[in-house]
């Protein structure tokens, strides 16, 4: 058994050094051009060096996406593009298009190429082509059982890579090839820019009763027919071994930094779990606390067992118990300096979550403002405040608060 790769996303440098911190064997993440999350803060250059440099100097990788499905006005400046992040030292780019796959092979013919799920990578048969055309690794498409995902390890060489998704969001369409956003909303899904209607409430109108619109029921539970639920597959950590699966990938380049914190914790300590002793592994309930602490929607194996209802009807909004209320900067002689991430009081409650071990709880006492003045609360974004705790907290740890406790 090969021990598995735990990849997790970036949606910024914070979110990066997040799951570097928190034992990420590598990351993927959006440069400035061709990836799929048009929205998020994707790495300029100058950042994609600090953040590779980051992850190299703690023997870990980076992944850079180019994987939208582009126009021909989207391939200007592609080579130059890939010259850069080839000189940046990334480890890997992420691809769907041939187009860009066999730019890549003739201006950066070393560096590493990875097909992206966008391919529908659903056979042993096209994985090969792939494997053919310089491909190192293939991404899954989300669609195939742990039993079809055996076999076409079965059938290629040892040497092809084979990633699968784990964790996070599912798409309504296959593999993500949707484009209701593009009709609906002018922004195409496969060029980074999905609006998610798919999330959205739908009702029924008769063309004869303009303006009349009937509720759209499924199983009488409610109208959100399109609406997934959430990926989850930390409880069958062996059977992702046993596929052959080499990485195992967590969806979320969007989310917060609490929330890649909380799954690659859970991830990361589920497989160690796992290799120390396969024989007498047990699933670990923290692993799930974990996962439920951070906002997602109910959780699903997907098309991993063949199972049916992967939709959930009755709501498009996520559970979210906690949120991230702050992270430490420097900690001593008894006195921490955080750096806040939302409002927090005076005499609050928190989790202190670090990338080993369990959360422990500390009470906010003694809040001062970063001149000394005492406060009684911080709610002001990413400003610096102080408190007084006997337990020693660590630079990095991270403040999670339950919205329900005060």
């Amino acid at each position: 058994m090969n021990k598995p790769e735990v990849l997790a996303p970036a949606g910024n440098l914070e979110k990066l050094k997040t799951a570097i911190n928190f034992g990420a064997d590598a990351v993927y993440l959006g440069g400035s051009k061709l990836n799929l999350r048009a929205f998020a803060d994707n790495f300029s250059n100058a950042e994609l060096s600090e953040g590779v440099e980051y992850a190299h100097s703690r023997g870990r990788k980076v992944y850079v996406t180019l994987n939208v499905f582009p126009h021909n006005e989207d391939l200007e400046g592609l080579e130059e593009y890939l010259i850069d992040l080839y000189s940046l030292k990334v480890d890997a780019i992420i691809v769907s298009d041939p187009g860009i796959i066999m730019t890549a092979r003739e201006v950066v013919p070393n560096l590493e190429l990875h097909l992206s799920t966008q391919a529908n990578n659903v056979n042993w048969k096209s994985a090969m082509f792939w494997y053919k055309q310089g491909v190192k690794r293939i991404v899954l498409a989300r669609e195939l059982s742990l039993e079809e995902i055996k076999e076409i390890r079965k059938r290629i060489p040892e040497d092809l890579e084979l990633e699968a998704f784990v964790h996070g969001s599912m798409c309504m369409s296959y593999s993500g090839r949707c484009l209701l956003s593009n009709y609906m909303t002018g922004r195409d899904a496969n060029r980074g820019e999905c609006a998610q209607p798919c999330r959205y409430k739908y009702s029924l109108m008769e063309e004869k009763r303009p303006g009349e619109y009937f509720p759209v029921y499924e199983d009488e539970k409610g109208t959100y027919i399109m609406n997934s639920k959430d990926l989850c597959m930390i409880e069958y950590i062996p059977e992702l071994v046993a596929a052959g699966i080499t990485s195992l990938k967590i969806e979320g380049r969007m989310k917060s930094s609490f929330y890649v914190a909380s799954i690659v914790k859970a991830y990361r300590e589920a497989v160690d779990s796992y290799f120390e002793n396969p024989a007498g592994y047990k699933f670990n309930p923290k692993w799930m606390e974990y996962l439920t602490m951070i906002s997602h929607r109910n959780y699903h194996t997907g098309f991993y067992f063949g199972e049916k209802n992967r939709q959930i009807y009755e709501t498009s909004s996520y559970i979210r118990g906690y949120d991230i209320v702050g992270i430490v900067k420097e900690y001593k002689d008894g006195t921490a300096v955080i750096e806040q991430r939302n409002k927090v009081c005076e005499g609050d409650q928190v989790e202190v979550m670090r990338a080993k071990g369990d959360n422990l709880k500390v009470t906010l006492k003694n809040m001062m403002d970063s001149e000394g003045n005492k406060i009684e609360a911080a709610p002001s974004a990413q400003m610096i405040f102080t408190i007084n705790t006997d337990e020693k907290l660590e630079k990095d740890d991270m403040l999670i608060k339950n919205k329900e406790e005060k």
